[in-house]
């Protein structure tokens, strides 16, 4: 661990806050390397304006997040909010409400390819920085009796598209992925990785814009 930390040397000083609580992207966060903590603000609104795309849909509900935690952001604190969403036959899918709509949602997803689109925002003093990633995910059919079991074993009902890559459904289901497993499980690590290493360059570029704005 003192090996990965010194790996993110650019990070010293921060107090990173993950912002979700998803133990995936808990699990993700850590296998990084990275030091951080997590706390939680329960319901906070995920809805959105009709009209947007899927790849801005999830951009406000991550932004949306963020928002919630602004008073965090203070100097030397950055706070990480993500989201999911799975869009299959043109609906985009987030979490279920109930068993049946789970079953509704499986049953979408057998036998066919839909997009998986994660949207991360990292929030400092500075300002907020939001980016997507996206991953296409091929399934194969599943039964009535396969999607009944995976409800009953996995419940899954805390996650978009009513399924979680890294559970039972993953190992049956899924013949082909595009993209990153990461993107699918919940939070982009590579893509997020590649952003924290250079987050004091773009922060600096970010408060000089600012600054220069409030000069004109």
């Amino acid at each position: 661990m003192e090996q990965a930390l010194r790996i993110w040397d650019n990070l010293k000083g921060y107090d990173i806050i993950l912002a979700s609580q998803s133990p995936r992207r808990v699990e993700l966060l850590a296998g990084l390397g990275i030091a951080f903590r997590q706390e939680v603000i329960p319901n906070i609104d995920e809805s959105y304006p009709q009209g947007l795309t899927p790849e801005e849909i999830v951009q406000h509900i991550s932004r949306m997040k963020s928002a919630a935690y602004e008073r965090l952001a203070t100097e030397g604190r950055m706070v990480i909010t993500a989201d999911t969403i799975v869009v299959a036959q043109g609906e985009v899918l987030g979490k279920p409400k109930d068993k049946a709509d789970a079953e509704r949602m499986l049953g979408m997803l057998s036998g066919s390819e839909h997009r998986v689109l994660t949207a991360v925002t990292v929030l400092t003093a500075e300002g907020a920085h939001t980016f997507v990633d996206e991953a296409l995910v091929q399934f194969a059919p599943l039964s009535a009796e396969e999607i009944d079991y995976y409800l009953e074993a996995c419940r899954p009902y805390d996650k978009a598209g009513a399924y979680g890559i890294q559970e039972w459904v993953g190992y049956r289901a899924i013949e082909r992925i595009e993209g990153s497993f990461y993107t699918v499980m919940g939070l982009p690590t590579a893509k997020l990785a590649k952003y924290l290493k250079t987050i004091k360059t773009l922060c600096r570029l970010i408060s000089i814009i600012v600054t220069k704005k409030y000069m004109l």
